[in-house]
């Protein structure tokens, strides 16, 4: 049997497994996880998430490993789910439901993947509670474990890791560095709480603070939501930071899985890419303006797309939002998805956007440094707004902390100064200096270079031959100059970002997952072949 390792049990390893068994040849296989539970994945994990933190996706999003979202929801218990806050009975495909029900989910698809494996006749072996320390190259590849003197040896090695969030110990008294970093077991007291981000992280932390100072409760038939704030809590004020001083907006309906493009396709992005970097920002973003153009003629005419560049672009998309109230505007826009999801009706130009962050991410390791430098601070920022769209339910309850006087919001502009001191956090703008007495930073996952990973022999190959960006193939094995290398895959997404600044969610682990079983398997079965040719001679 050939001998694979998998470092990490959360979604991409177990996407990454589900594929592996469909081997024809038996495999012995081996998930390490450092945790105490396989299977969750660490942004589900009900030991650093709260209940009332919400999951952008829906099971009708999910690829489903061995069953959907949706019929493991179904074939739970009433009283289950009613202890994280769902109505057995209102279960859907597009529902939004608590983050920790997806690693309840995850544990379990986990688990009956690693049955079905070892009914196909694989050696399946998950071993909790190990960290792996280090792994180097070479015939056969070695890890060396948290719990043994001795290394492991494997002729395959899958490193992922997801993400990677600051541990808690790295908190001060006043500060977290993540809103998963204790602050769900660690009482905030009622006053001033500065939360640096506005995407759905931000918002899980303002929610996490609110809800140990009161209550939201629903009447109207649901249709009106509130917050009850504890008498005792009167001081509480949480504000919600950014450059910009915008929310994300609620998500939109629109088909899944999702239609091709009309004129950004893979061959005409390919086109573009093989035409050189001089220009090639501008060249798919001419792509980009037919076919938004082609798909929502009247948005593109009201903001005069055919006038803009790369540059101006993002002016003219966040344009309307700026000129209103951001809690004003997300009243409004809550309003209209939730008429469209009602009338199943797409905003074209919405959903244009949505694929083609997919359909463009492809040219950035091909961007020279002057157009990488202006898709960041342009189209990226576009794209990430339009994706990271956030539940309804998020937003109903940030308006409802802003009716009850709890959450306000502050733009700090693109200078300012973070000073984290022990017992305050000071953040200097040009306007003036705010200060806090808890300060939380929920910007979400930063992208790691290759000097970050936690293996130090394999850093310090990476490093020495390749720099300091990941050097994959497309099935994301590494292509060093190193006996071995080959034969372990990079499929932890903090490492991907410089070169996939979009590869986040559950969606992507499940593709890369499959990009990696796939490479896997083709190389056992070489292998195999070789072997059995050589035994004929």
């Amino acid at each position: 049997m050939q001998r694979i390792a998998i470092i990490g049990t959360g979604p991409t390893g177990i996407y990454t497994l589900a594929g592996l068994i469909k081997c024809r040849r038996p495999l012995a296989i081996t998930l390490y996880e450092s945790r105490a539970q396989a299977g969750v994945g660490m942004p589900f994990d009900d030991k650093v998430n709260h209940p009332i933190m919400l999951a952008n996706i829906a099971s009708i999003e999910i690829p489903a490993p061995d069953s959907t979202y949706l019929q493991w929801l179904k074939a739970q218990g009433a009283e289950f789910l009613e202890r994280h806050g769902v109505c057995k009975d209102d279960l859907h495909d597009r529902q939004f439901l608590p983050r920790v029900l997806l690693g309840h989910y995850f544990a379990a698809q986990l688990h009956a993947i690693v049955s079905q494996g070892i009914a196909a006749g694989h050696d399946i072996q998950i071993k909790v509670n190990t960290t792996v320390n280090d792994i180097t190259a070479g015939q056969p590849l070695r890890l060396w474990l948290s719990t043994s003197s001795e290394p492991k040896a494997y002729d395959y090695v899958a490193i992922a890791t997801g993400h990677e969030w600051p541990k808690a110990r790295e908190k001060k008294p006043c500060y977290f560095p993540s809103p998963w970093s204790g602050l769900i077991h660690t009482p905030i007291p009622a006053t001033d709480v500065g939360i640096m981000g506005t995407s759905l992280s931000g918002i899980d932390a303002a929610m996490a603070v609110a809800i140990q100072h009161g209550r939201f409760v629903e009447s109207n038939e649901g249709k009106t939501l509130a917050f009850e704030l504890k008498e005792s809590s009167r001081n509480l004020r949480i504000s919600m930071l950014s450059r910009s001083g915008l929310l994300p907006e609620a998500d939109f309906y629109c088909p899944i899985p999702h239609e091709p493009l009309a004129v950004a396709t893979p061959e005409a992005i390919q086109e573009a890419i093989d035409q050189g970097p001089e220009g090639l920002l501008n060249r798919v973003f001419s792509l980009m303006v037919r076919e938004l153009t082609f798909n929502d003629p009247a948005w593109s005419s009201h903001i005069n797309l055919h006038t803009l560049t790369p540059d101006s672009f993002t002016d003219a998309y966040y344009e309307s939002r700026k000129k209103h109230n951001p809690f004003y505007w997300a009243s409004h826009n809550l309003e209209e998805v939730e008429r469209n999801k009602k009338n199943r009706h797409t905003i074209a130009w919405r959903y244009t956007l949505l694929r083609l962050h997919e359909a463009i991410e492809p040219i950035v390791p091909h961007l020279n440094h002057s157009d990488l430098t202006r898709f960041n601070q342009s189209l990226k920022r576009v794209f990430i707004d339009n994706y990271a769209a956030v539940p309804s339910e998020s937003i109903r309850r940030l308006l409802a902390l802003r009716q009850a006087g709890v959450i306000e919001l502050k733009a700090l502009g693109h200078n300012y100064e973070l000073t984290i001191k022990e017992t305050k956090t000071y953040i200097s703008t040009e306007s003036g200096t705010l200060n806090f007495d808890i300060f939380i930073d929920a910007r979400g996952q930063r992208s790691r270079r290759i000097d970050d990973l936690p293996f130090p022999s394999l850093k310090h190959l990476l490093v020495a031959c390749e720099g300091l960006q990941p050097p994959i193939d497309t099935d994301y094995t590494l292509q060093a100059k190193s006996d071995g290398a080959h034969r372990i895959a990079l499929a932890a997404l903090p490492y991907l970002m410089p070169i996939k600044p979009f590869v986040q969610g559950i969606t992507v682990c499940a593709e890369i997952g499959d990009a990696v079983s796939k490479g896997f398997i083709r190389s056992v079965e070489c292998y195999e072949q070789a072997l059995s040719a050589e035994h004929e001679v």
